[in-house]
């Protein structure tokens, strides 16, 4: 059984490099790229197959399984990846010789010896490399048209959905549905690491099906541009069924409390909403006041509680824990300078220590080098993404690549707040949306020339 069985990619040596290729008449993506985004939310990170440990997700297998797919089909001369480029390509291969230079590192003895867990968890990184590329080259190689990432789109915003509505139901009922899925998982093993609930103030937030309530808020303002762009230009089903999805990633965020929610919800609306047709603008801004009202007046403590968050300063106990782990870092960089202690070695066992900020975290494990790669990761497919926004007339397309650009930004931004890459939803999520703005760069490169080395011309589809 070949690539082609699982993941069907442009055909290759086509005649001139024409507009008809091997997805022309195809309206939806790949069913495995498809059943991968949903995945992500549905399937709860903390069951696995014992054996792989913590590698042993559904999603990170099934992303696993793309990146299989895709250097099968490569290598058997299925299809010809070299001229289907976009920069999200350059992002995940630096991502990938970032953490690979200080991986070998820590294998070669060149930053000290390394202990059994610390070599452990390394090589749990380079997984999540393979299945960040994994998404990142199938997904990006796979669709060739609008309509191919419009039915990615709707079967990720149904994952994310999904989550907002497990959040829902333990913000509400106090009960946690992924409970009931975990025990519907035979031949998976729980390997903790979620936390559905934590205290904050006079509230309690909840995480939905993430591991944890900042990155159910995060992982929701990435997603909310996207589902506002579904909810306008999805002609399929139910139009304000669309826009109640896209209420509830708000609502989502409301009920996380939390700080990077909201940075990152104001991140992804700026970057966002300049590309949207000029009505959702003037919603935007009658809607979201009226939404915020209604928030404070139906949840108690609300007010007081997200208040005391949001102006916080060094003495409330997160903000001052941050503080405090700064002479550490630095002292810690000093010692390894340019490659770091290895990636995932970092012991964050003792809360104290965790340092809530993937740039940091990056600096200690992967060294300078490997923060300029994570960087370059995290920043530069947002950043592009906006130019692609900027330089097609089609509102479609604007809309789509702002959208993806605000979600990209929020993502970017938000791993200032917390150690993002440590988090098995985000950390797959972010790849996905990365591919997908990949195929609208080529998309509106081929429209509009885009400045640079052009790509093979692409299908517009609508």
């Amino acid at each position: 059984m070949t690539a082609e069985a699982f993941v069907r990619f442009p055909r290759l040596r086509r005649p001139s490099y024409s507009r008809r290729s091997y997805f022309v008449g195809l309206s939806n993506a790949p069913l495995l790229v498809r059943f991968t985004a949903f995945a992500i939310f549905f399937f709860p990170s903390s069951m696995v197959i014992s054996p792989l440990g913590a590698v042993g997700t559904v999603s990170i297998m099934l992303s696993c399984l793309l990146f299989v797919c895709w250097l099968a089909s490569w290598l058997w001369g299925l299809h010809d990846p070299i001229p289907l480029r976009h920069p999200g390509r350059l992002a995940g291969a630096v991502f990938a010789l970032g953490i690979m230079v200080s991986y070998i590192s820590l294998y070669g003895g060149w930053v000290g010896e390394g202990t059994v867990p610390g070599l452990a968890a390394a090589d749990r990184w380079v997984v999540l490399v393979i299945a960040s590329l994994g998404l990142i080259l199938c997904v990006g190689d796979a669709l060739e048209t609008r309509d191919q990432v419009l039915s990615v789109a709707r079967w990720l915003i149904a994952g994310g959905f999904f989550s907002s509505l497990v959040g829902l139901i333990q913000f509400t009922l106090h009960v946690n549905p992924m409970e009931w899925i975990q025990a519907a998982m035979p031949g998976f093993t729980y390997n903790g690491g979620d936390d559905a609930y934590q205290a904050r103030g006079n509230l309690v937030r909840v995480s939905g099906s993430t591991f944890h309530a900042i990155e159910f808020a995060v992982t929701s303002a990435m997603l909310l541009p996207l589902s506002i762009w579904r909810s306008m230009f999805d002609p399929r089903g139910a139009r304000w069924l669309h826009w109640v999805q896209t209420l509830l990633f708000g609502a989502a965020v409301i009920m996380t409390v939390s700080r990077s929610g909201v940075l990152g919800v104001a991140v992804a609306l700026a970057v966002s909403l300049p590309f949207m047709p000029r009505l959702v603008r003037r919603w935007a801004i009658v809607i979201a006041p009226i939404l915020m009202v209604i928030a404070f007046a139906i949840i108690p403590g609300f007010v007081g509680t997200i208040t005391t968050a949001l102006t916080a300063d060094a003495s409330d106990p997160s903000i001052a824990n941050r503080v405090n782990n700064y002479p550490r870092v630095e002292i810690m960089i000093d010692k390894r300078p340019l490659f770091g202690t290895g990636p995932g070695t970092y012991d964050t066992s003792n809360l104290v220590n965790v340092l809530d900020n993937q740039y940091l975290t990056s600096a200690v494990t992967t060294g300078i080098i490997g923060l300029v790669c994570v960087a370059f990761y995290l920043l530069l497919p947002g950043v592009l993404a906006i130019v692609a926004a900027r330089h097609t007339s089609d509102p479609n397309a604007k809309a789509l690549a702002g959208a993806l650009a605000g979600g990209l930004a929020a993502a970017g931004v938000c791993s200032v707040a917390f150690d993002s890459l440590s988090f098995p939803v985000f950390a797959l999520t972010y790849p996905l949306m990365v591919a997908l703005a990949g195929v609208v760069w080529k998309i509106c490169k081929a429209e509009s020339g885009i400045p640079g080395p052009h790509p093979v011309p692409l299908e517009r589809g609508k």
